[in-house]
């Protein structure tokens, strides 16, 4: 996949193209379904298949107070994003000028100018342009005069009621529900960052963590204890990840993401891994002592072999 850095990215010789437009938060099921059907009408009508995005949620510029936390970064975004198969991304930049651009010239400088797309693939609830000025039936219009296809793509309803969104994810991951989380997204969720040095308690207890970055990328799920995988330049190891503040002890700041690999002692510090949540297995707990928490960590690693197996 081609990743396509703003308009001046694009290639005066791109090709006709089939395009699909939004905000791909998590690359979830809804998202697939629509680059599904988008690689299958390039595919039969000779285009490339693009999609084009953000580089922020536009909430982050318009009203930052109402903003939500993205599931995933721009990084991990487009991860995801190559491995449906598509051709390119073109990430737009959200910024005042391309807030306040006018639908119509949203229309002409970047589907039909850059790249000359020939089908456009929406949703039905599709805004775009200047104060949300745009929206499906004036996309359909221009379309044909200029030459391009609209299709609207019908949401995925899993269970025939509502439909899959990045604000039900959101919200399942708050609640700690990992397998229901997963299934709309079609994939695990996962948080990315550095591995820091922390208090070193874990390995004064007998299982040494590893402690991610406060500035890692991708949305961490609610406090508690989890079976899940830590994966460091392509090898992937079951772990016991903890979430929280670590409420036996004082002075553990909020939201700590922390991953004990089983069996394995290995120096991670300075290493870029990503840690994938499988299944919640507690609640974040205040133990009255040492030997109490011990005796926990060691039946938390128990279930979480078990479920991992």
């Amino acid at each position: 996949m081609k990743t396509l850095n703003g308009v001046g990215a694009v290639p005066a010789d791109w090709p006709d193209s089939a395009v699909s437009i939004g905000k791909f938060d998590g690359v979830h099921a809804g998202h697939r379904k629509v680059i599904a059907e988008l690689k299958s009408l390039a595919e039969r009508d000779g285009l490339a298949a693009v999609v084009v995005t953000f580089d922020r949620h536009p909430l982050a510029l318009l009203s930052p107070a109402d903003c939500p936390t993205a599931l995933v970064s721009v990084n991990q975004k487009l991860e995801l994003l190559a491995e449906t198969g598509i051709d390119a991304t073109l990430v737009l930049e959200f910024n005042e000028a391309l807030s306040s651009l006018p639908p119509e010239e949203f229309i002409g400088s970047i589907l039909v100018n850059a790249l000359r797309a020939k089908r456009v693939l929406v949703g039905s609830d599709f805004r775009f342009g200047a104060r949300g000025a745009g929206d499906v039936a004036l996309l359909q219009q221009r379309g044909k005069t200029l030459g391009f296809e609209v299709h609207v793509i019908d949401d995925v309803k899993p269970d025939n009621e509502h439909r899959v969104s990045s604000t039900w994810i959101r919200q399942l991951l708050s609640d700690g529900d990992i397998p229901a989380a997963s299934a709309l997204l079609g994939h695990i969720p996962t948080v990315r960052g550095v591995v820091v040095h922390g208090a070193a308690r874990g390995r004064e207890l007998g299982y040494p963590t590893a402690n991610l970055s406060p500035e890692s990328e991708g949305l961490i799920p609610a406090d508690g204890v989890y079976a899940g995988w830590l994966t460091d330049a392509g090898t992937r190891y079951p772990a016991a990840i903890s979430v929280g503040n670590n409420p036996t002890f004082e002075g553990v700041p909020q939201k700590q993401v922390e991953a004990y690999v089983l069996d394995e002692d290995i120096d991670l510090y300075g290493h870029v891994v990503d840690v994938s949540f499988v299944e919640r297995i507690r609640g974040m707990v205040a133990f009255t002592g040492i030997d109490p928490l011990i005796e926990q960590i060691a039946d938390d690693v128990t279930r979480v072999r078990a479920i991992l197996a």
